[in-house]
């Protein structure tokens, strides 16, 4: 199987079911596949094909969905991108990728009409809403739902095989440096079936789905898992508490999978106690750490079993889950999936005992094929077959997996990975700025925040709100340093440990 016939084979056995529900807009199956088609004759029309990349910068929305499922269904590879990308960081992404064409909202697309041309591959720039939209003067220009209106709804899949690309992810690297994560049909296929399979969802079921869905972890746990069962999904694309709980009691929502941001809102907010939630049956935590104490209050008061799961990008991203159904360890990211195979090792390479922290590793039907056009990179995260993920674990007697830590500079906050020295290089291209060393700071409801230590040249006049100004030209905005402090010398190790 691969995705594209996934969806038609959900559409054949749902067609009259809600899909999709975005404020007024509600498509069933069948208009859903029927959208995904003429889309896909479109691209084909505009000489898109087999392993062809199209770059989709798209918010919650029901074209996201269209957008993915037609580049599966034309055997081309969608590459999701973060809406909050700067124009520096577009430019990179669809040069490093090889991109096709461009689907996005005439907002981004006037965000980025200055660097299109310096991305001559990129020749299709398809904008979504607002048909009064001016297109940039160079370039093919088209509109989303134009194309669609005029082209078929009945498209032939090419054959397709378990490993080849269906989707492009960048995950930030140690170097600064973004990496495409190729991520393939057999990695999404086996982890569309998780919810249904681990989780018991079916085409009863309702699922809310806020953290974007060009995240992998939004794509999977929301849009695929769904899509593979014949649930309906209701897209949010703005965190808003009392939209969030007015969903749940409309929709009926059963399943919200999201970060722990999101989990602890609704267990602090005051009015939650006005909405009759007793719809929702579990939810699912991941991204980042939940903290534990807070797991047994959110089931109390919303009678809903909240689990916890582990994932990373390069890994498609789950590979371990608390079932619903089954025992809860707070503060354990559950069990591992079925199909992944999981290993805690020292330094040396040797399996550690239960209870010995060590790096994680794993292996299995979710490890991505590769970092696009990054041989050396690639080699160094996936070693004889197992791909190293860079954090620090331990394994108990029943099997459950506790994070400790993490092996790699890497800052986690709000669900986003930020590698610090890609921030490093962006401060240190400001002229004031003499050297620089961020670091994550413990933040309750995003997990981390990255704070950025400085040492200014002393020549120069610049507060930090010029420095942050120049950050956000280069930098998606949960990259940015949320606190700035300078100090003299970066050798003040007090200060920087005490921030950690």
């Amino acid at each position: 199987m691969n995705l594209g016939r996934m969806l038609d084979e959900t559409c054949r056995r749902y067609p009259d079911h809600i899909a999709v529900v975005q404020e007024e807009r509600r498509l069933t199956y069948a208009a859903l596949n029927a959208a995904v088609n003429a889309l896909g004759n479109a691209l084909k029309d505009l000489g898109l094909g087999k392993n062809d990349k199209l770059a989709i910068v798209l918010p919650n929305c029901p074209e996201f969905i269209i957008s993915y499922f037609a580049a599966q269904k034309i055997g081309a590879v969608a590459v999701t991108i973060n809406t909050a990308s700067t124009p520096h960081e577009i430019l990179y992404l669809l040069t490093n990728s090889d991109a096709r064409a461009l689907i996005t909202t005439s907002a981004c697309a006037g965000r980025f009409e200055s660097i299109l041309q310096n991305a001559p591959l990129c020749g299709h720039l398809i904008v979504v809403d607002r048909p009064e939209y001016s297109p940039p003067s160079s370039g093919n220009f088209a509109s989303f739902w134009s194309l669609i209106e005029e082209s078929s709804s009945s498209l032939d899949i090419p054959e397709l095989s378990d490993d080849d690309p269906a989707v492009m992810i960048y995950t930030a690297g140690l170097t600064g440096k973004p990496l495409g994560a190729v991520l393939t049909q057999r990695n999404l296929v086996t982890q569309s079936a998780l919810l249904g399979d681990l989780c018991h969802v079916t085409d009863t079921d309702m699922g809310l789905s806020v953290i974007p869905l060009f995240h992998t972890f939004g794509a999977v746990a929301n849009m695929l898992g769904a899509i593979r069962v014949g649930a309906g999904l209701v897209l949010m694309d703005a965190f808003n508490l009392d939209e969030i709980f007015q969903l749940i009691c409309r929709e009926k929502v059963t399943f919200i999978a999201a970060v722990p941001r999101l989990f602890l809102g609704m267990l602090f907010y005051e009015d939650a106690d006005k909405y009759d939630v007793s719809s929702l049956r579990f939810c699912i935590t991941g991204g980042a750490a939940m903290p534990a104490h807070y797991v047994p209050e959110f089931n109390k008061k919303f009678q809903a079993t909240l689990v916890e799961g582990y994932g990373l990008t390069e890994a498609s991203p789950v590979c371990t889950l608390s079932r619903p159904d089954g025992p809860q360890k707070p503060g354990s990211i559950g069990t591992a999936i079925p199909g992944v195979e999981i290993r805690i090792v020292n330094d040396q390479g040797t399996d550690c005992s239960l209870g010995e922290v060590g790096e994680l590793i794993l292996r299995g039907d979710n490890v991505m094929k590769c970092y696009y056009k990054e041989e050396e990179a690639t080699r160094e995260v996936i070693v004889d077959g197992w791909l190293h993920t860079g954090d620090l674990a331990f394994r108990d007697r029943e099997g459950f997996f506790f994070l400790t830590g993490r092996k790699k500079r890497m800052i986690i906050t709000s669900g986003f990975n930020v590698y610090p020295r890609e921030v490093e290089l962006v401060l240190e291209g400001h002229p004031a700025v003499r050297a620089t060393l961020v670091v994550s700071k413990p933040n309750l409801l995003r997990g981390e925040i990255v704070k950025a230590f400085i040492v200014k040249d002393p020549a120069m006049q610049a507060d930090s709100r010029q420095i942050l100004r120049h950050c956000r030209t280069y930098l998606s905005s949960y990259k940015v340093p949320r606190e700035v402090e300078f100090v003299e010398s970066l050798q003040e190790k007090d200060k920087i440990h005490a921030s950690n």
